[in-house]
């Protein structure tokens, strides 16, 4: 019965999932027991608790390497994005640890974007192609990677969205402080 109950809940979670802002991230952890949930042992649970366990390390520094970009921003925009988690999705349709939206993966030959492989080296590349497109300058290439280069570009800057606006902010926070 608990096994049943566990994929109806599971289930129900990805539908809930689906009708949520893009900013809430919902993880399908599978070491998640649904039953401690509902006894109210996970209920305080903060996403910002959630600790990365160095699961993607090479896979980061590989990428590090490969762009020439310091794996402290790939783990500050991992973490920001996905909290990392390969299997996210969030209501606007960004996949994976990097939450790649379907057409930028497609431009970017990542034929599977939960395939951390794949999902980390398209999102670094990426946010490398945003570095180079707005001269080197971090806070302005996160801004892109989170609204869009014509966003940046409209505004000359961080685009005024609050969203866009915590999510430099947090990341740049994160980078400092080494994550």
């Amino acid at each position: 019965m608990s096994d049943i109950l566990d994929n109806i809940l599971q289930q129900k979670l990805v539908e809930i999932q689906s009708t949520l802002p893009s900013y809430v991230r919902l993880t399908k952890d599978p070491s998640i027991n649904f039953g401690e949930i509902l006894d109210g042992e996970m209920l305080n649970a903060q996403p910002s608790s959630f600790k990365y366990n160095g699961e993607y390390e090479d896979l980061i520094n590989e990428a590090a390497r490969k762009y020439n970009l310091s794996s402290t921003i790939i783990k500050a925009v991992m973490k920001a994005e996905s909290s990392f988690n390969p299997d996210v999705v969030s209501k606007s349709g960004a996949m994976g640890l990097m939450q790649l939206m379907p057409g930028t993966a497609q431009g970017l030959g990542v034929d599977n974007p939960f395939n951390p492989e794949q999902n980390i080296d398209g999102g670094v590349r990426y946010l490398k192609d945003m570095l180079k497109e707005f001269d080197g300058n971090l806070e302005y290439a996160l801004a892109a990677y989170n609204a869009g280069p014509g966003s940046v570009k409209k505004y000359g800057g961080v685009p005024p969205f609050d969203e866009t606006q915590d999510y430099v902010k947090k990341i740049m926070s994160w980078i400092k402080n080494k994550i």
